[in-house]
């Protein structure tokens, strides 16, 4: 049974750091890309980063360039994401999500970020960035 499980939000003030996890069961992750997204209340998905499954490529969304890390231990089948210098606009709860097929799932590929290629999902983290 496949199992994508985040753990790491909470409440930090403006300016603070969070790490994400989100800890697989059910495949190989060495074989996996996992990507993160967010939805903050009201407003639609938006996808954060994404890494491939040989680490040659991440990718990240404009507005979290240069603040936010996302890295693998494929020894603990985990994923993380590292998340620097938080803003109030960075409130969201994070999910990650993988591709379920064996090639297409290795690579982030094209537009990743609208999140249509993902059918693995975790049911996510609360993050909330606030004074």
């Amino acid at each position: 049974q496949v199992q994508l499980v985040e753990s790491g939000g909470g409440l930090v003030q403006p300016g603070g750091s969070l790490r994400l996890s989100c800890e697989t069961s059910g495949f190989a992750l060495n074989y996996k890309a996992i990507a993160w997204f967010r939805q903050a209340p009201g407003k639609e998905r938006e996808g954060v980063s994404c890494i491939s499954s040989s680490d040659t490529t991440t990718s990240y969304a404009d507005s979290v360039k240069g603040r936010f890390t996302i890295s693998r231990d494929n020894a603990k089948n985990t994923v993380y994401l590292q998340m620097n210098s938080l803003k109030p606009e960075d409130t969201a709860v994070y999910y990650c999500a993988a591709n379920s097929d064996y090639w297409i799932g290795r690579h982030c590929g094209v537009r990743w970020e609208l999140g249509y290629s993902m059918d693995y999902w975790g049911k996510g983290t609360p993050v909330t960035v606030s004074s």
